[in-house]
């Protein structure tokens, strides 16, 4: 093995085809899209350069800046939701359920392979008020509650969505670190019990530090993903009421798909990459820090 990635050519054999199409995937079109930055047009009335004009509109935008405020405060929530959702079941898997989880987990985990059109639809008809009663409005109505607009205002559109995301995506989270849960060595955790670790003092100080490094890597796979959220919004709310739920996805399509702004378009993905990187390199350098030590 050493022999082999020691050959410069062996190497570029093994990776060239992988780097060609992820060049490909990847870093041509980000490439091109960062081109689109500085013109202004589209491909019907073609495409002029417009220097610094679209960077310059990007930071006097006040729907970028509810769209980047709503982006914030829509992946910090969601990520959270996620992964204390998906560690409390994982930790319920391992150490109460154990061997009889897999049913569990099966059923826990079936809302990640559905359409998130279907989950969309599922939810909106669950909490709506008309022309049909949802469910949730009906019981409210039998406990002698009015009605509920749940997406007429943009409170509770935003915790529909966020409530319609965690389920549909904990079931994900709950596996991967429940993969990370079952290899901590059991004489590591028995060691701890015969000096008294239980319960909670067991999952701070032993179970904790272990898991640390997939919790970690939920967190990130999390945040990038809600940073970049765009199927799940269009299907339940569409950026509405007004645009009280649109992110920067959304913002961004809208600018380059239905105004034909391709330019400003591409100039509100580069913020939303830089956005991303920075909070992966926040994470990242988080990260460092050893838990056992605490």
């Amino acid at each position: 093995m050493h022999r082999v990635l020691g050959d410069r050519r062996a190497v570029l054999i093994l990776l060239g085809p992988a780097l060609l199409v992820y060049s490909l995937i990847m870093l041509v079109p980000t490439l091109w899209s960062l081109g689109y930055s500085f013109t202004k047009g589209n491909t019907i009335d073609g495409f002029t350069g417009n220097g610094l004009d679209n960077f310059q509109r990007l930071f006097t935008d006040p729907d970028v800046r509810s769209a980047l405020w709503f982006t914030a405060k829509y992946a910090v929530t969601v990520t959270a939701g996620q992964v204390v959702a998906g560690y409390l079941l994982a930790l319920l898997y391992v150490f109460f359920l154990k061997k009889a989880s897999a049913l569990i987990r099966t059923l826990v985990f079936f809302p990640v392979v559905l359409p998130t059109v279907a989950v969309g639809l599922l939810f909106k008809n669950f909490f709506q008020v008309g022309p049909q009663t949802g469910p949730v409005n009906s019981l409210l109505n039998a406990v002698g509650i009015e009605s509920i607009d749940f997406f007429g205002d943009p409170g509770h559109a935003f915790w529909v969505l966020i409530a319609m995301d965690i389920w549909r995506s904990m079931g994900f989270y709950a596996v991967l670190l429940f993969a990370g849960l079952v290899d901590i060595p059991d004489e590591v955790l028995e060691s701890a019990r015969l000096d008294g670790a239980s319960g909670p003092r067991l999952i701070r100080h032993i179970v904790l530090p272990m898991s640390f490094p997939v919790l970690m890597s939920s967190l990130i796979f999390s945040i990038n993903g809600t940073l970049k959220a765009f199927d799940s919004i269009i299907a339940l709310t569409n950026g509405g009421p007004g645009n009280s739920t649109s992110p920067l996805t959304l913002y961004m399509f809208q600018t380059s798909f239905t105004y034909s702004d391709y330019g400003y378009g591409s100039t509100i993905a580069l913020l939303l990459t830089i956005v991303c990187l920075m909070v992966t390199l926040v994470v990242f350098r988080a990260s460092r820090r050893d838990l056992t030590k605490d």
